[in-house]
């Protein structure tokens, strides 16, 4: 029962763009415009940890590696949830995931792989 899809990552040299996205399933339509939606990260050999979120009013919050570089939207008539990456660093390096915040644990999807070479 996959509630986010996540895509957008992929290989990319230090000091290089994303663009990640990940779209709700039919499952959550009802709940998603009210939900706080997060993007997650677990590098190699760390536990997963919250990068943004976004509000249903769109408040956003970072943590304080990726501020200034990372920009959280969403549209809500997809469904989705973007996460603009720029000037990205090694240590950016892990699977995203999309799920609520705080997290849901039905709604985690096979995460997106973001490899950033130094």
């Amino acid at each position: 029962q996959v509630q986010f899809v996540d895509s957008g990552g992929g290989l990319v040299q230090a000091g290089g763009s994303l663009r990640l996205s990940c779209t709700g399933s039919r499952a959550i339509t009802s709940t998603f415009n009210p939900m706080t939606v997060g993007w997650y990260r677990q590098a190699p050999g760390r536990q997963r940890e919250l990068v943004a979120s976004i509000s249903s009013v769109r408040d956003t919050k970072y943590i304080d590696s990726v501020k200034g570089r990372f920009t959280i939207s969403r549209d809500n008539a997809r469904k989705r949830v973007y996460l603009q990456m720029d000037s990205l660093q090694p240590e950016d390096t892990g699977v995203y995931y999309c799920n609520a915040d705080p997290q849901h644990e039905n709604y985690w999807g096979q995460g997106t792989l973001v490899t950033v070479s130094g």
